[in-house]
């Protein structure tokens, strides 16, 4: 199979989907690689590093684009929508369920999409999406110490605090895999973390894990009212798969957070989980309403590339090396995890909270292929 690997041109996107290491696994199998010139340079995976590899550097977008599966990182952007063609294999983060456009333009084009984000594992998790979530909730955290200083426009105040001074007050709500590196990252730095989550069996878990320093909450819209009276910092974690994200926090409740707080939405990705969220970017990061700060990048890992693109191939490359080996009709019908994955299937929705959240009729895939 012929597999090619784009720079990304999403706004200050520097990660690259597959390593040289990776790319050398697909050769070593018998595929033909192709990478775009400079498609992992910014993480210091350079050209030649892929030549030894066994790939071909092509020069533009439309040459990557000329072959059976495209691996990249982020969804699609404009300018490589009309690159696409009819049964090629996209095998990307989609984050179909928060964009209804290009869910349609990509319906349109009749391609193959399988979305990391929902592909599984024998143990229900997602394994494409945990180590970026992880990285997620790292940077979250970091990020929001950041906005809160002054000269960022916060409210001035130090996570752990001082002696003799309060320490900062961290709301994350969800419990998941975002969740507990935010909180877990937010302990380290001293901060008094609370998290919320409808999971009693989780707060179990992250209790038993991080008490009794953690204070664990089951989410109530009350209870939650009364934390954002003294929150710093509010993570928002929550993920449903493949689904848009809940809101949880609402426009009204922004008036009870004192002003230059500072809220991160991580679940923007998947529409966001504060209904004041917008996407913005790394360039422009941060915007205010009601004097809350908030920072709703939707690639938050592409902040930290280098470490971000090696902990991403490590998980995909085992599955485009079975998609490539098997095709795409044998790899999805043997393997759930990867029809799992599947969300779209030449022109058809084959995700069931992707079609019910962006109302298009649901299609089973074993109906079809």
């Amino acid at each position: 199979m012929k597999i090619g690997i784009p720079k990304e041109i999403k706004d200050n996107e520097f990660r690259v989907s597959l390593t040289p290491n990776a790319v050398a696994t697909l050769v070593a199998n018998k595929h033909e690689v192709v990478v775009q010139k400079d498609a992992g340079k910014e993480n210091g995976f350079f050209d030649e590093m892929y030549k030894k590899s066994g790939a071909q550097i092509v020069n533009s977008l439309e040459e990557v684009y000329q072959s059976e599966m495209v691996i990249k990182v982020k969804e699609p952007q404009k300018k490589e929508i009309p690159l696409l063609k009819e049964k090629q294999i996209l095998f990307c983060y989609l984050h179909l369920a928060a964009d209804r456009e290009l869910t349609q333009e990509l319906i349109k084009k009749k391609i193959i999409g399988i979305a990391f984000e929902t592909v599984t594992d024998d143990n229900n998790n997602l394994p494409l999406l945990i180590p970026m979530s992880m990285a997620a909730g790292k940077i979250a955290i970091s990020k929001g110490a950041s906005l809160l200083q002054k000269s960022n426009a916060g409210k001035g105040v130090i996570l752990g605090g001082l002696p003799g001074v309060r320490k900062a007050h961290v709301v994350v709500i969800g419990g998941g895999i975002v969740g507990e590196y935010a909180l877990k990252e937010a302990l380290a730095m001293g901060a008094d973390v609370e998290v919320f989550d409808i999971n009693v069996n989780r707060l179990k878990e992250l209790d038993t894990l991080y008490g009794p320093y953690l204070k664990t909450i089951y989410f109530s819209e009350e209870s939650l009212k009364e934390s954002l009276k003294k929150a710093d910092l509010i993570i928002g974690a929550v993920l449903i798969k493949g689904a848009k994200a809940p809101r949880i926090i609402t426009r009204d409740m922004l008036k009870l957070i004192e002003r230059k707080s500072v809220i991160i939405d991580v679940s923007i990705d998947q529409g966001g989980c504060v209904e004041t969220s917008k996407p913005t970017t790394h360039a422009n990061p941060t915007y205010e309403i009601e004097g809350v700060i908030h920072y709703c990048v939707a690639n938050i890992p592409g902040d930290c590339p280098k470490t971000t693109s090696s902990a991403l191939s490590n998980a995909i490359s085992p599955y485009s090396v079975k998609i490539a080996n098997l095709g795409y009709k044998k790899s999805i019908l043997e393997d759930k995890h990867l029809r799992n994955g599947l969300n779209l299937f030449l022109g058809n929705v084959t995700n069931k909270e992707v079609a019910r959240d962006l109302k298009f009729e649901y299609k089973d895939i074993e109906s079809i292929i």
